[in-house]
C-alpha cells in the first residue's frame, strides 16, 4: 500500500502545473510545493529527527502547517497537531504526553509557548516571527530539493487529540495507511473529482481538516488555507477561488450564510456540501439546500478514532438521518446498559452507538492511556459514547452523547430531537437544550435560544405542541441567551449551559 509521502508524489506527477495551496498571495503549484516541502524534510532532518519521533506543532491553517503536515508524512515523523488557543497546561500536557522534542509555534501562541515549562526544554521552531524560539522556520527551508519517501504504510502518521471536554486530552494514533484509506473513503463518499478546490477552514489539529487536505493529493485538488475562520474572508476566497465544495461543521455554515456579504457573493461554484463534528439542525439544513442548491448533500458521521462511522448522502431527503456505514465501516447500536457488542437493540430503540476496530479506518488504541482502552475498546469493538437509534428503513440517528442525555421523570429524553424542532421555528437562530437540576424530576428540559428577533417563551411552547415532539420532551423552561457556548470545532458545551456559563439577552 501507499504510503502518504507517496499519495502526495501522485498529484505531483500527474499535475505539476496545477495549483496546489493558496495561503493570501502565495500561490504554489504541485511541483512548487513539493520542493519546499524537500527543503523542509531536509531542515527537519538536520535538527536530529528520526523516523517515529513526535513533533508538536501549534500552528492555524496556514502554508507553513500544511507544508509541516507533508514533510512529516515524508519523514516518518509523528506530527502531534494541537489547538492554536492552546494554554501553556495543554502544551506541557501534550508534550509530556507524546514526548515530542521539537515543536513547531507561531506568534497566535507565543504567550502560551512562553508559559509552558517543559517547551522550554525542546527545540522551539518559529513561523511568522514568533518570539521566544531558538529558530526560524524560514531557516529550515533554504536547502534540499524534493522530497524522498522514508515512511511506509505501517508507520504511525499522526496523533490527534480529543477535545478533552470531560477531562484531559486522549491522543490518538493513526497510521499512513489508516489516513490513507480514510482519504480515499472521503474523496469516493463525496463524490470528489480531480481537481477539486476546498477551503482549508477546519483546523489541522482536527479530523476533518486532516481529512481535506489529504484527500486533496489524491485528486489534484486545490487547498485554499484559511487561518481562522472569517465569514467575509471564507466567502471572498469561495468567490475567488471558484471552489467546488465545502466540508464544515454545522456552525460554521450558519455563520457564513447568516452574514450580509453572502448575498453579494457569487456562490455558483460550489456544488457539493458535505458537514460533521455535530448533527445539523432541519432549519439550517433547509437553508442551505435552497441557498446553495448542491448537487450532493453529505451528512458524514465520524470520530478522530475511526474516521467514518456512517454516511447519509442526502441529507435533506433525511433531515436528521446520519445514513449507514460507510465503505470501510460496520456499526451497531446496543442498549444503552451493554457491556458487550453482541446485544443489539431494537428498531427505534436509543442505546449507544459501536464501531467494529477491523475496520480500515480505525486506530487501535489511546495513547498511555489504558483507561480509556478499557472503557471504550471492548471485544473488538469501539463505543463511541454517542447516543442513537435505527429506525424501521436501518437508517442510523444520532440522538447525541451518553454524557448528555436527560433524565426527567424516570425518562431518557434525547437534547437533539428538541433541538431540532425549535430550530425550525422562523425567529430561532440557534438553539441548544440541556437537562438542570430538578427536585422533583431529576432533571428539567430547559431549552436556550438565540433568536434572530424577539419571541417569547409561549410562542416556542405552541410551537412545540403543535409539532409531533411528544409531550414529556417538551421544556420547561426557556432561556434567552446571547450566544451559544461551542467549542472550537462548533460542538455545544451543555456543560457549561448547567453551570450557567452563559450571558442571557
Amino acid at each position: 500500500m501507499l504510503d502518504l509521502g507517496r499519495t502526495f508524489l501522485q498529484s505531483v506527477e500527474r499535475r505539476p502545473e496545477g495549483i496546489a495551496i493558496v495561503d493570501g498571495t502565495a500561490r504554489l503549484t504541485w511541483l512548487q510545493w513539493s520542493q519546499q516541502v524537500g527543503r523542509l524534510a531536509h531542515g527537519l532532518k538536520s535538527l536530529g529527527l528520526k523516523r517515529g519521533d513526535m513533533l508538536l506543532s501549534v500552528l492555524q491553517n496556514r502554508l507553513e502547517a500544511a507544508s509541516l503536515h507533508w514533510a512529516c508524512q515524508f519523514l516518518g515523523i509523528v506530527i502531534v497537531p494541537l489547538n492554536w488557543r492552546a494554554k501553556s497546561d495543554e502544551v506541557d500536557y501534550c508534550l509530556q504526553d507524546s514526548g515530542a522534542r521539537v515543536m513547531v509555534f507561531e506568534p497566535v501562541v507565543a504567550d502560551s509557548v512562553a508559559q509552558s515549562h517543559l517547551a522550554q526544554k525542546v527545540r522551539r521552531i518559529a513561523v511568522q516571527g514568533a518570539s521566544g524560539g531558538d529558530l526560524a522556520y524560514e531557516s529550515l527551508i533554504t536547502s534540499g530539493d524534493h522530497p524522498v519517501p522514508e515512511a511506509n504504510s505501517d508507520d504511525l502518521s499522526l496523533m490527534l487529540y480529543t477535545s478533552g471536554t470531560t477531562g484531559k486530552p486522549k491522543g490518538v494514533p493513526r497510521r499512513h495507511r489508516t489516513e490513507r484509506i480514510s482519504a480515499l473513503a472521503h474523496v469516493a463518499q463525496n463524490q470528489y473529482a480531480y481537481d477539486e478546490r476546498t477551503l482549508g477552514v477546519m483546523p489541522l489539529y482536527h479530523t476533518m481538516g486532516v481529512r481535506s487536505l489529504l484527500a486533496l493529493a489524491l485528486i489534484d485538488g486545490r487547498f485554499i488555507c484559511c487561518p481562522r475562520f472569517d465569514p467575509v474572508q471564507a466567502l471572498s476566497a469561495i468567490e475567488q477561488e471558484r471552489v467546488t465544495h465545502l466540508y464544515l461543521v454545522p456552525t460554521l455554515y450558519h455563520d457564513l450564510i447568516s452574514h450580509e456579504q453572502f448575498a453579494r457573493t457569487d456562490i455558483s461554484t460550489v456544488r457539493k456540501l458535505g458537514f460533521a463534528g455535530a448533527p445539523m439542525h432541519d432549519g439550517l439544513l433547509l437553508r442551505l439546500d435552497e441557498l446553495f442548491k448542491p448537487q450532493l448533500f453529505v451528512n458524514h458521521y465520524g470520530s478522530s478514532e475511526i474516521y467514518t462511522f456512517s454516511i447519509n448522502q442526502d441529507a435533506v431527503g433525511k433531515p436528521g438521518s446520519a445514513g449507514r456505514a460507510g465503505i470501510n465501516a460496520r456499526l451497531r447500536v446496543v442498549p444503552l446498559d451493554a457491556t458487550g457488542p453482541d446485544t443489539i437493540a431494537a428498531k427505534g430503540q436509543e442505546g449507544q452507538i459501536i464501531a467494529d476496530l477491523c475496520g480500515d479506518e480505525s486506530f487501535e488504541g489511546y495513547h498511555n492511556r489504558p483507561d480509556a482502552n478499557e472503557k471504550s475498546l471492548r471485544q473488538g469493538w469501539y463505543f463511541t459514547g454517542d447516543t442513537g437509534y435505527v429506525d424501521d428503513d436501518g437508517d442510523l440517528f444520532v440522538t447525541g452523547r451518553v454524557d448528555d442525555m436527560i433524565l426527567s421523570g424516570g425518562e431518557n429524553i434525547s437534547p437533539v430531537d428538541i433541538e431540532s424542532v425549535l430550530s425550525l421555528h422562523p425567529l430561532v437562530d440557534e438553539v441548544a437544550v440541556a437537562g438542570l437540576r430538578d427536585e422533583r424530576w431529576g432533571q428539567r428540559v430547559v431549552a436556550f435560544i438565540k433568536t434572530k428577533s424577539e419571541v417569547s417563551a409561549e410562542v416556542l411552547d405552541a410551537h412545540c405542541r403543535n409539532s409531533d415532539l411528544v409531550n414529556f420532551k417538551r421544556p420547561r423552561e426557556y432561556v434567552f441567551v446571547r450566544e451559544i457556548p461551542k467549542s472550537p470545532v462548533g460542538k455545544i458545551l451543555r456543560r457549561k449551559l448547567v453551570a450557567g456559563e452563559y450571558e442571557q439577552a
